[in-house]
């Protein structure tokens, strides 16, 4: 291949990688500057029937608000956004069975729910304000109670995720 045509390839190939990164950015997705607002996370009181769920989601919150970056924790009770909810459901399903006997369930899905509300403290505007799931899946085996014990910081991770990722990227 001549000097010329391999020198254009390498400027075509170049543009074009380019242009499939120039929606990237670094940073927070939100457009805000990383950690310039603080955020208040309350205790989650917990209005199901399963214990200690409220201590395990308000963990896995703090670690995926200080983990994401966006915003600064404040644990002084003064933050620009107060994070305040409650969970209001605790569902265990069945979704696989044992091969042979359809009565005996072998994995189950864990969801717990969240009502949560965000507002900014400034100007008293509620951001957000509706339900969020988080989901993960056990195999039940022969002790059930200690596969969801098991299983419970990475349901509330998963909620913890979705209710951070509702509140950097502005789905209000």
């Amino acid at each position: 291949m001549p000097r010329h045509l391999a020198s254009c390839f390498l400027l075509l190939v170049s543009l074009f990688l380019q242009a499939g990164c120039v929606s990237y950015q670094l940073g927070p997705s939100s457009g805000l500057e990383a950690g310039a607002q603080t955020i208040e996370i309350a205790p989650f009181p917990n209005q199901t029937e399963e214990p200690r769920l409220s201590p395990v989601v308000a963990s896995a919150m703090r670690r995926q608000i200080q983990s994401d970056g966006t915003f600064q924790l404040d644990t002084r009770r003064k933050g620009d956004l107060k994070v305040t909810g409650q969970i209001t459901e605790y569902l265990r399903v069945g979704v696989t069975f044992q091969p042979g006997d359809i009565s005996t369930i072998r994995d189950f899905e864990l969801r717990m729910t969240a009502r949560v509300k965000v507002q900014n403290r400034r100007t008293g505007e509620v951001m957000l304000d509706r339900p969020v799931t988080g989901r993960t899946l056990i195999r039940a085996f022969n002790d059930l109670a200690s596969a969801e014990r098991q299983a419970l910081p990475s349901l509330a991770d998963d909620l913890a995720q979705n209710i951070t990722d509702m509140i950097v990227d502005g789905a209000w």
